[in-house]
């Protein structure tokens, strides 16, 4: 454990803060509220940095600058170098949050816990912005002291609580938790625009701040901890449930006019109590041990094209050249492995079903996805004939094994143009399949299965499957979903194609498939 801290917290660049820290409470002049907030800057955020991020080289020297730019700000307070000390700060979180980005490219939407770590990341600009609002006297629309404590929120209850729900999003995994760090992460919005336009949605929205907050402490209660660690992070979460108290209690007041807490007070418990119990108790809490990423890095082939496809007059009759290289085809019935090997012998009609609350949204894209000729789905349900060739497509300039592309339109508008491939990754074979767009290629990765009789393609399986997007070095998972089941029924095939946002299902595509 001592080993731990001091690897942790022992670092040069956070013992600067710590001495840094350490002069501004002993001689600066400043009012408390201010040193909450410098030693949240100096102190507590680096080090949770420190422990999630592997910096770059040259970012220790930032931290140590912004470090002094903080420092002097307690003296410094006015004119011309206040602002540019300020802007400094602002700088430090742009370079913080672009980690965050950084983080969040490199996987996407995948592992809910590594994503809270990235969105807290991220929240530091915003905590930034509003620093930088009240050193430079910017008009908020709210006293200079609203704006200082917007400034805390930021740091405190969206940057440190959000990172510290991803670490410990890597040791526990639910549904509640699940819904708890959506809660918590749309807290500060939600708030903020409660203050701002309505005091019933500010009471609606710390009322269900309050409730994540204390299924946060019953979770944490409940998970196995390392028992010094354990108790320390009890004690953090826990001194959220009783400050947040003060902030519905605060809420009320705004809202009926009767002073049962005021702004002093606000400052005097809910200030100190996060500060010392939540933020220096939780930070000491990861520092005795930092839970490794329970998440690996997906690595198979992807197209390596990007924009339109450039077109090779060299025919290929089927999609895969033999389906039993995914799937055992036994139980199947030979139509359906005729129809991916032999694919040019078979003539498709498509029915378009769009949810009715994604209409808007398909409307909007529809302008593009003509103009791409890619993703280009009629927004009738009308069911209409969909005519298809297949190509090889170059190995050199793909960089797959074997691509071939299966380029589909109706009314002779190009719909979709995807390069088929497959690779395999611990003995499970994927179909690997490419849909170039401008600058990018979405990549759907599909798992393939038998169940009674019918085949099903999907992206919702554990290993490599699912949706992705590959821009530049960059290939990060989509909040997509598909899932494609293949029947067949007197000769005629039909499949289903659904299609899923978020988990909300947005599109069904039916298909009838004959040989022509």
């Amino acid at each position: 454990m001592l080993v731990n801290l001091r690897n942790n917290l022992g670092k040069p660049v956070l013992l600067f803060g710590f001495i840094l820290a350490a002069i501004c409470f002993g001689f600066s002049e400043q009012p408390t509220f201010m040193l909450l907030l410098t030693i949240a800057q100096l102190i507590f955020i680096p080090a949770m940095i420190k422990m999630v991020v592997d910096l770059p080289r040259g970012g220790d020297a930032i931290i140590a600058v912004m470090m002094i730019a903080v420092t002097m700000l307690h003296w410094w307070t006015e004119g011309w170098l206040a602002i540019v000390l300020a802007l400094i700060y602002v700088i430090y979180t742009v370079y913080i949050a672009s980690l965050g980005v950084n983080r969040f490219l490199q996987r996407g939407f995948t592992n809910i816990a590594e994503i809270s770590i990235d969105i807290g990341l991220m929240y530091l600009f915003i905590g930034g912005l509003w620093f930088f609002a009240f050193i430079a006297k910017i008009d908020t629309g709210f006293p200079p002291l609203i704006t200082w404590l917007t400034a805390i929120h930021f740091h405190y209850s969206a940057c440190l609580l959000v990172i510290s729900l991803g670490l410990f999003g890597r040791i526990h995994q639910s549904r509640l938790f699940n819904a708890i760090l959506v809660v918590i992460w749309c807290g500060p919005f939600l708030v903020a625009l409660g203050i701002t336009f309505s005091k019933i949605l500010e009471v609606f929205s710390v009322g269900l701040y309050i409730i994540a907050i204390y299924g946060l402490f019953i979770l944490a209660l409940k998970t196995k901890l390392p028992a010094i660690q354990g108790l320390l992070l009890r004690i953090s979460y826990g001194s959220l449930c009783i400050t947040i108290l003060w902030s519905i209690m605060y809420a009320l007041s705004n809202l009926l006019g009767h002073s049962f807490v005021g702004i002093p007070e606000m400052l005097k418990f809910h200030g100190v109590i996060n500060g010392v119990f939540f933020g220096a108790v939780g930070v000491l809490a990861w520092a005795i041990a930092v839970p490794k990423r329970n998440h690996e890095p997906v690595q198979f082939p992807v197209s390596q094209i990007r924009g339109k496809l450039r077109e090779q007059n060299d025919p290929h009759p089927g999609l895969v050249d033999a389906l039993h290289d995914f799937v055992d085809t036994t139980a199947l019935s030979p139509a359906i492995p005729h129809f991916y090997e032999q694919t040019e012998q078979y003539r498709l009609k498509a029915s378009v079903k769009w949810k009715a609350w994604f209409k808007p949204f398909a409307l909007i894209y529809q302008g593009f996805s003509r103009y791409i000729q890619q993703l280009n789905l009629p927004l009738s349900s009308q069911q209409l004939e969909m005519t298809g060739r297949i190509i090889k497509v170059d190995e050199q300039q793909d960089g797959r094994p074997a691509p071939r592309a299966w380029i589909r339109a109706i009314d002779k508008q190009t719909t979709f143009v995807a390069i088929y491939s497959k690779h395999t990754t611990d003995q499970t074979t994927y179909m690997n399949i490419a849909l170039p767009l401008p600058f990018s290629t979405m990549i759907g990765v599909l798992y393939l299965y038998e169940e009674n009789g019918c085949l099903h393609l999907t992206s919702a399986h554990d290993g490599d499957a699912g949706i992705y997007l590959a821009i530049h070095r960059f290939l990060f998972q989509l909040p997509l979903q598909e899932h494609f089941v293949i029947t067949t029924k007197n000769e005629l095939l039909t499949a289903v194609h659904k299609m899923r946002i978020f988990g909300l299902p947005f599109l069904q595509i039916d298909y009838q498939i004959e040989k022509k």
